[in-house]
């Protein structure tokens, strides 16, 4: 076990020569588990490979912790986790609520965590907390392209139903303000809870809007219940998701015919695409997971892997791994280059666009309906 010098508080100097103790957070239960377990594979993967590596100055451990995508319980495992001195680091969290509930835990207790997963802007320009990094994009830069693809498809109107979570409001905010600029019109907007079973009302509202286009902000489970009664109403409307609804769940739930035509957009790219793609694809299947890594499990993977050289070059300490985040310039990784700004955000300039297509998420411009073997409701 590392042992720590007695009495130097939450940034204290890890003495022990073999073992290093970092985290893992993230949603293992519950309607968006399959994207936590796929994050929480990656991240292992990165911990495996590392240890296999006889060049590596120290032994790491992983403490895996389920915040449920909850925020009272993403308080309490992030409190047990950073007031644990034997943890020097973490990656956490896929859920933006429970990121933004969470941050000032790690601020206090000085234990750096890089965000793996989680799109609210504010989780790191919300504060000045040197402890809060994040590898993947935000729902800014998502949202930015999402209009402009969108309206440069011939869509003109929207309705759009979001969850009132600051996850679903902040999309709501950002996608209205670019589709303004890009010349939609949004007929209808209304806020839903996290846990509604039944949109009938909205959707009967919405129908009569006959909008070309349905957003919806928030999370898999949800976007299967709105897509499931779109159909029962006869709403012939594209369902445009955020990057909540990027998971297999989202098939799983709805099945291949009704999930067809939806459309959502993701940082980075698939994982194939990325500059180190194929390796890390090759080191997961090698594993024997028994699920996708997911939309985000390689930006866990290359959180887990920088938090990893952090130590290695500054030892196993939470104050000078802070520092160390700080200058962080142009860092390879499998997601590419993650260069943090003074917020501790990483700039990832590619979003892709992707299509349900026979029962899977492909790339649009990979998909029948970019050649136009296909089309979407109203696609011009």
């Amino acid at each position: 076990m590392t042992t720590t010098v007695a009495g130097l508080g939450f940034g204290s100097v890890a003495l022990a020569a073999d073992t290093v103790e970092l985290g893992f957070i993230g949603p293992l239960t519950g309607g968006v588990s399959s994207v936590g377990l796929g994050g929480r594979n990656s991240a292992e993967l990165a911990v495996a490979l590392r240890n296999a590596d006889p060049d590596s100055k120290y032994h790491y451990e992983l403490q895996v912790l389920d915040d449920e995508c909850k925020p009272n319980v993403g308080v309490q495992v992030a409190t047990k986790l950073a007031a644990n001195n034997d943890v020097v680091g973490a990656v956490a969290h896929y859920c933006s609520a429970v990121a933004m509930g969470t941050v000032d835990v790690y601020h206090r207790f000085g234990l750096p965590m890089t965000v793996w997963g989680a799109v609210l802007p504010d989780i790191t320009y919300g504060n000045d907390y040197p402890e809060i990094t994040r590898v993947n994009g935000t729902m800014i830069n998502q949202n930015e392209v999402a209009a402009k693809f969108m309206t440069e498809q011939g869509y003109k109107t929207w309705a759009v139903i979001h969850d009132t979570t600051d996850y679903g409001k902040g999309h709501n905010k950002y996608f209205s303000t670019y589709l303004a600029e890009n010349g939609g019109e949004i007929l209808s907007s209304f806020g839903v809870t996290s846990d509604q079973q039944d949109f009938t009302a909205e959707l009967t509202q919405i129908k009569q809007g006959n909008p070309d286009v349905i957003f919806f902000a928030g999370l898999t489970p949800i976007g299967v219940r709105v897509r499931q009664q779109m159909d029962k109403l006869g709403i012939d409307a594209v369902f445009q998701g955020v990057s909540g609804i990027k998971s297999d769940a989202f098939f799983d739930g709805l099945g291949g015919d009704l999930a067809e035509g939806s459309l959502t957009f993701l940082e980075g790219a698939p994982a194939e695409k990325l500059p180190g793609g194929e390796y890390f694809l090759s080191e997961y299947e090698k594993a024997g997971y028994d699920r996708s890594p997911e939309a985000y499990g390689p930006f866990a993977f290359a959180a887990m892997d920088l938090l990893i050289d952090a130590v290695e070059t500054v030892g196993p300490d939470r104050e000078k791994i802070v520092e160390y985040m700080g200058t962080v310039e142009n860092h390879e990784s499998i997601t590419g280059p993650i260069s943090f700004d003074a917020n501790g955000q990483n700039t990832v300039a590619r979003i892709t666009s992707y299509v349900a297509q026979d029962g899977a998420w492909v790339v649009w411009e990979d998909s029948e309906y970019a050649d136009g073997t296909r089309s979407l409701p109203g696609m011009k």
